[in-house]
């Protein structure tokens, strides 16, 4: 690593950790057009649809051989406590439109692919689907810190997030639990 990406692991590091088996949704999105964001009191989670009132069923970077939107990217799930650490480092309040912002760790190793977790009364699974930044996450956060998410030794720790597809439907909002339902 370089000595920028040196720098932001050992603030990162010096952080405590995050809940492994049962935490917090602090905030909930949706993304109604390109570049909008919304903050429902209370986001509905469906199976078909993703979150409702989001643009993944219109408008998704990812398709089913059919051009259907692929379900694996229905959801994304950031870390609070990242969000938060970013936003401090590079001193922006920029969200990046994840739809559940939750304070819980999201690792392969705690939540491999196929975990399922109750997040308020929805049940969503884990993708296979790496959610490792884009070039407008770079444009807020800098390329250093783009370059210590994609680093090789980073990858398990998925420290921008995952994607999830909704396997059972249901309702979220901030200050609802999101827990481990199974590992696999």
């Amino acid at each position: 690593m370089s000595q920028a990406t040196d720098r932001i692991e050992a603030l990162w590091s010096a952080l405590p950790p995050a809940p492994t088996d049962t935490g917090t949704v602090v905030q909930v999105c949706v993304r109604p057009e390109l570049d909008q964001r919304a903050f429902p009191a209370l986001l509905e989670l469906c199976p078909r649809r993703g979150a409702i009132g989001d643009r993944w069923v219109r408008r998704t970077w990812r398709h089913l051989p059919d051009g259907s939107p692929d379900p694996r990217v229905q959801v994304a799930v950031a870390s609070a406590r990242m969000m938060t650490f970013l936003q401090r480092l590079a001193g922006v309040r920029h969200h990046p439109g994840d739809t559940l912002i939750v304070d819980l760790d999201l690792s392969a190793g705690n939540l491999p692919v196929g975990a399922r977790l109750r997040v308020g009364t929805a049940v969503i699974e884990v993708s296979d689907i790496e959610n490792d930044g884009c070039a407008k996450f770079a444009r807020h956060y800098g390329e250093d810190v783009l370059a210590w998410i994609r680093a090789p030794e980073n990858r398990e720790r998925r420290l921008r997030g995952l994607f999830a597809r909704v396997v059972a439907a249901g309702r979220v909002a901030a200050g609802d639990a999101v827990e481990v339902l199974a590992r696999s």
